[in-house]
């Protein structure tokens, strides 16, 4: 958001969220905390810091009992404010909870804690300013425990199956919160989508939002609207014209 601020200043018209869809956007706790406003499902989690992490000899520990009890194993430890899954560590066990919490404490001062789900990773694409719209729903499969930093820029270790390969209700269902997590953090202009779709339980839980994905010629945001019928030269075109209806405004 500080970017988007800048030239909000400056009033100059830029592409994608304002300074709170950006700043909701970036930061993991402020985002959960604003879907959680919304009613949107999500898995547990939980919100600490890296004072309880780096903390003495008797906090440390109460702190993993606390995440043991609330969240239980597996979960995943995410720095808040850090993108393309670095920092991120997947915990089976109270020793690899001690490690993943210092890990990613050493990247952020703020810290989330997720409960882990079996489950496919769904995406779907926003476009839009006041009244957005959802794109078809596509997913990544990946060839690792989970989709971590070396699985998602390793050549041959993900793919992208567009349209998923899923029910028509729970693709509808994608859309409605796609659209439903957009305007909960304010988003404008562009956004992808994540998911957990738990297909043994047909439960669907949003994972977050990015307010500003991947955006080459094979990156899942375009590709997700090239399969819903709007190539990506039209796709940056409208994408400028909505920067400059939202600058008008």
């Amino acid at each position: 958001g500080t970017l988007q601020g800048l030239l909000t200043l400056m009033r100059v018209a830029f592409v994608g969220s304002g300074v709170l869809g950006s700043c909701l956007g970036m930061d993991k706790i402020a985002m959960k905390t604003a879907f959680a406003a919304a009613g949107l499902p999500q898995v547990k989690y939980k919100a600490i810091t890296r004072s309880q992490v780096w903390s003495n000899a008797c906090v440390f520990p109460q702190l993993c009992d606390q995440i043991a009890e609330e969240i239980g194993y597996p979960c995943f430890i995410k720095p808040a404010n850090l993108g393309s899954s670095v920092g991120i560590s997947k915990a089976r066990n109270r020793q690899e909870l001690e490690a993943a919490l210092d890990s990613a404490a050493s990247y952020d001062r703020r810290i989330i804690v997720e409960a882990g789900v079996t489950a496919r990773e769904i995406e779907c694409a926003v476009l839009g300013n006041d009244n957005p719209q959802a794109s078809l729903v596509g997913e990544i499969t990946f060839d690792s425990d989970f989709y971590d930093y070396e699985t998602k820029y390793t050549d041959g270790r993900s793919s992208m199956v567009i349209p998923a390969n899923i029910p028509d209700k729970i693709a509808d269902q994608v859309r409605e919160m796609a659209v439903e997590a957009f305007k909960a953090v304010d988003a404008a202009g562009l956004s992808r989508v994540d998911f957990f779709y738990v297909e043994k339980t047909g439960e669907v839980f949003l994972n977050e939002i990015n307010t500003l994905p991947g955006f080459t010629n094979f990156s899942m945001y375009p590709q997700l609207w090239k399969a819903t019928g709007l190539e990506f030269d039209k796709l940056v075109d409208k994408l400028v014209q909505l920067a400059l209806e939202r600058q008008e405004k």
